[in-house]
C-alpha cells in the first residue's frame, strides 16, 4: 500500500510539472481589430419637408352688381386670358340709369351755356355762372358713375389663369358680392413648408456664405422630381411656438402648367458642408445619450473620447469636434474592449470608406 501511495504521488507531481511547463510555453497575442482615420469631403445633405403648393395669384371672382346672370362665356378648368369676357349680368337697368344721367347732363350743359352767355353780357353774376358750372360737373359725374355701374355688368379676367368650379348658373339672381368662381395664375407657384428652429438658424447663417443654399427642388406626389428649380424668397415673421417651426416660402416657375393650386409635395433642400470631417457610424457608441469613439494612441492603447456630431447620413457621421484628421479610430470590437486596453489594428484605407459614402450622399 505504501508503495502504491508513492507511485501516485510521483505521477501527480509529473502532471503538475507538465501543466506548469505548458502554461509557461503559451504566448498570448494582443487582439487585432480594424481601424481607420477620418477623412474630409465636400458634401451636401438632403433634407425633406412636406409642403403645400399655392398659385402665385389665386383670387375669388365676384359679382360687382345685382341682377340676373345673363351669360357665362367660360367653362370650369379653362385657361382664360387677361381681358377675356367671363360673365355678363343683365344690363337693362344700368343702361336705363346711364341714359337718364346723360339726359340730365345735357340739360345742365344747356343751362350752363345760357348762363355763360348772360354772364358775358353782365346780365347775371359770376356766382350764378359758377353754380351752373357746378351743376354741370355734378351731372357729368353721375354719367361717369352710371357708366361704371354698367361696366360692372361685364366681368372680364383680370389676368391669365385657370378657372375653378362655376358656383352659379345662367339665370341666377346675383347679389352684389356673389362668388362666381375662383381664378388661379399658375405661371409661378408659391410653395410653403415648415422648418424647425435649429434648421432655420443654420439656414440663415450658411446662406450668407453660400447663396446656392437657397435653391430647392420639389418632389411631386407621384415621387417624381419637378423639372424646375425653386428659390427660397420669404420666411414668415413669427415662429409657431406650439410646434417650434417657422414657415418658408419657395417660388417655382411652372411654364408647362403641370402643377396646380392646392397640390401637395415634398421640398428637398441640400445643406452644403465644405471640407466636412467624416467617420463611420459603426466606429461610435453611446453612453447616456453622448457619442464616443475609441482613439488608438501611438503605443496601441485605447482612449475613450467624446465627440460632437454635426450631421448624420447613412452609415456615416459628420463630426463637429472630438477627433482630428490624423487620429486612428477603432471601427470594430467596441463591446469587447475597454479604455486603456492595448490592441493591434489593421488599417482600412480611407478610399474604401469614401467609395461607400458616394453611394449614399448623392
Amino acid at each position: 500500500m505504501i508503495a502504491k501511495a508513492h507511485v501516485y504521488l510521483y505521477l501527480i507531481s509529473i502532471l503538475m510539472y507538465g501543466c506548469q511547463q505548458s502554461e509557461s510555453d503559451v504566448h498570448y497575442d494582443n487582439p487585432r481589430y480594424e481601424a481607420t482615420t477620418p477623412f474630409r469631403k465636400e458634401i451636401s445633405i438632403r433634407k425633406e419637408y412636406v409642403c403645400q403648393i399655392r398659385a402665385f395669384r389665386h383670387i375669388e371672382v365676384r359679382a360687382m352688381e345685382k341682377g340676373y346672370l345673363q351669360n357665362i362665356y367660360v367653362d370650369e378648368g379653362q385657361m382664360v386670358h387677361q381681358g377675356q369676357l367671363m360673365f355678363k349680368i343683365m344690363p337693362n337697368i344700368y343702361q336705363a340709369e346711364l341714359m337718364r344721367a346723360q339726359a340730365e347732363a345735357n340739360v345742365m350743359n344747356i343751362e350752363y351755356t345760357n348762363t355763360k352767355g348772360l354772364a358775358d353780357q353782365n346780365i347775371v353774376s359770376q356766382n350764378e355762372l359758377a353754380l351752373a358750372k357746378a351743376k354741370l360737373d355734378k351731372a357729368n359725374a353721375e354719367v361717369k358713375l352710371a357708366e361704371t355701374h354698367l361696366s360692372f355688368t361685364v366681368i372680364k379676367a383680370p389676368f391669365d389663369g385657370i378657372m375653378d368650379h362655376l358656383l352659379v348658373r345662367t339665370g341666377s339672381l346675383l347679389d352684389e358680392g356673389t362668388l362666381l368662381t375662383t381664378l388661379s395664375d399658375i405661371s409661378k407657384l408659391w410653395v410653403y413648408f415648415n422648418v424647425p428652429e435649429s434648421e432655420y438658424l443654420e439656414y440663415k447663417m450658411k446662406k450668407n456664405d453660400d447663396q446656392t443654399y437657397s435653391k430647392v427642388r420639389l418632389k411631386m406626389a407621384n415621387g417624381a422630381i419637378f423639372d424646375q428649380e425653386g428659390t427660397i424668397e420669404t420666411i414668415e415673421a413669427d415662429f409657431d411656438n406650439t410646434a417650434g417651426n417657422i414657415e418658408f416660402r419657395a417660388t417655382f416657375p411652372n411654364p408647362d402648367g403641370l402643377l396646380r393650386h392646392g397640390q401637395t409635395g415634398t421640398i428637398i433642400m441640400r445643406k452644403p458642408y465644405k471640407n466636412a470631417l467624416i467617420i463611420p457610424q459603426k466606429a461610435t457608441f453611446e453612453v447616456l445619450d453622448k457619442t464616443f469613439v475609441y482613439i488608438i494612441d501611438k503605443d496601441g492603447n485605447l482612449e475613450q473620447r467624446l465627440i460632437k456630431v454635426d450631421a448624420e447620413i447613412p452609415y456615416f457621421f459628420l463630426v463637429k469636434e472630438g477627433v482630428d484628421d490624423d487620429d486612428k479610430i477603432l471601427i470594430e470590437g467596441m463591446r469587447k474592449v475597454h479604455p486603456g486596453d492595448h490592441v493591434d489594428v489593421t488599417m482600412i484605407p480611407k478610399e474604401k470608406l469614401q467609395s461607400n459614402l458616394q453611394l449614399h450622399a448623392e
